[in-house]
C-alpha cells in the first residue's frame, strides 16, 4: 500500500514514520511530503532513505492514504485535492475536526464509523484524545454528567522551536529565540494557543467541543485549562468526573484495566503513578490517582498521561489507517 506522510520533516511527522515502522504497517511504498523548502531532502524510513516531495508529485503518484501533518493552513489548502484525487486524507491539524461532514476519529471509540466515502478524516487534538480513551467506557457505564479538567502540556505540542526554546533557556542563552511570550523553563503557563472572546483559549474550547464530537453526546458538560509546562515527555490530565449515576471505585478500575490502549497505574503507596517521564515513546494511556470525589456524589478523580506525539497526534492517525487497510475502506 502506498503511504504518503505530509510534513514528514516535522516533529509530528517523524514520529508517524517511526510509527508505521514499529507497528509494521502493510507499506509498499513511502512517499514523504514537505513544504518547497524541504523538497529533496532525505528521510529515514526502515534503514532506507527516500527523498521527500512536492505535494504535486505526491498526488501524482497515488497514494492509498496521506496522513497529513502539516498545520491548519495547508490541510485546508490541500486536503481537498488529494481527496479529489481519490487519496484518503487522515489529518492531524484542527482544520477539519469541527466540519460536521467530516468524522472525527479515536479508533477505540468511533472507527465503525467510518466509510469508503470518508475521504478526509479528523485526527483529534492530542490532549481530547487521551482524555475521551479513558472517559468513553466510563461513560458507557455510568453516563457522565460533567467534566472538570486541567492540562500539563509538554513543550513538544508546540514543536521543535519549543523544544529549542526550552534547551536554549536552560543552557542560559536567553537571547535565542521564543515561540512563547514568557520563559518558559522554570515557569508554567496557563495559556496555550490564542485566547478567544469567552476568555477561554482556543485549546480549551478544543477539548470542550471535540469531546462531545467524539463520544456522539452533546449533552457531556466539559469545562477545561490548559497549561503548558517545561516537560518532554507528553501530556498530563488532572480529570474531574461527575456521573449521573453513583459507582463503585473497584468496578472502575476493574473497566479501565480491561479498555484497549489504558493502561492503569495506581498504586500510590508505592510511588505507581503515570508520568511523562514513563510515558514517553510509548503508545497506551496511561491512568492513575484514582478516587472518589469525597466533596460530592457521583464524582471520580483521577490523573491521565499519555505521549503526546504517539497516542496524541501520530499513533491516533497510523491506527485509523490501519482500521482503513484491515477493513478495505481504501
Amino acid at each position: 500500500m502506498k503511504i504518503a506522510v505530509v510534513g514528514a520533516t516535522g516533529l509530528v511527522g517523524s514520529e508517524i514514520l517511526k510509527v508505521l515502522e514499529e507497528r509494521n504497517f502493510p507499506v509498499t511504498e513511502l512517499i514523504p511530503v514537505a513544504s518547497e523548502r524541504s523538497v529533496g531532502k532525505q528521510v529515514t524510513f526502515k534503514g532506507k532513505q527516500f527523498t521527500v516531495v512536492s505535494f504535486e508529485d505526491a498526488i501524482k503518484a497515488k497514494p492509498a492514504i496521506a496522513i497529513f501533518s502539516a498545520g491548519g493552513g495547508t490541510s485546508l489548502k490541500l486536503a481537498p485535492a488529494f481527496a479529489e484525487a481519490g487519496i484518503t486524507v487522515v489529518d492531524n491539524s484542527s482544520a477539519w475536526r469541527m466540519d460536521p461532514s467530516k468524522k472525527l476519529v479515536v479508533p477505540e471509540i468511533n472507527a465503525t464509523s467510518l466509510t469508503p466515502e470518508d475521504k478526509i478524516i479528523a485526527n483529534p487534538n492530542c490532549s481530547t484524545i487521551q482524555m475521551v480513551v479513558v472517559l468513553n467506557p466510563l461513560h458507557k457505564r455510568y453516563k457522565i454528567k460533567r467534566v472538570v479538567v486541567s492540562t500539563y502540556q509538554s513543550v513538544t505540542g508546540t514543536g521543535k522551536a519549543a523544544v529549542d526554546q526550552l534547551y536554549n533557556e536552560r543552557s542560559g542563552n536567553q537571547a535565542a529565540e521564543k515561540v512563547y511570550p514568557h520563559q518558559i523553563d522554570l515557569n508554567v503557563l496557563p495559556h496555550i494557543d490564542v485566547f478567544l472572546d469567552n476568555g477561554y483559549t482556543k485549546e480549551e474550547m478544543k477539548m470542550v467541543n471535540e469531546t462531545k464530537k467524539i463520544m456522539g453526546d452533546d449533552t457531556i458538560h466539559v469545562t477545561a485549562t490548559t497549561v503548558r509546562i517545561p516537560t518532554i515527555g507528553g501530556h498530563s490530565e488532572a480529570v474531574n468526573i461527575e456521573f449521573e449515576n453513583d459507582y463503585d471505585l473497584k468496578e472502575v478500575v476493574d473497566i479501565l484495566e480491561k479498555e484497549e490502549g489504558v493502561i492503569v497505574q495506581d498504586d500510590p503507596k508505592n510511588f505507581v503513578y503515570p508520568m511523562p517521564l514513563t510515558a514517553h515513546g510509548k503508545d497506551e494511556v496511561f491512568v492513575g490517582r484514582i478516587r472518589r470525589d469525597e466533596s460530592q456524589p457521583n464524582t471520580l478523580n483521577l490523573w491521565i498521561v499519555a505521549d503526546n506525539l504517539r497516542k496524541g497526534a501520530a499513533t491516533n492517525a497510523v491506527q485509523i489507517a490501519e482500521y482503513l487497510a484491515e477493513n478495505k475502506l481504501v
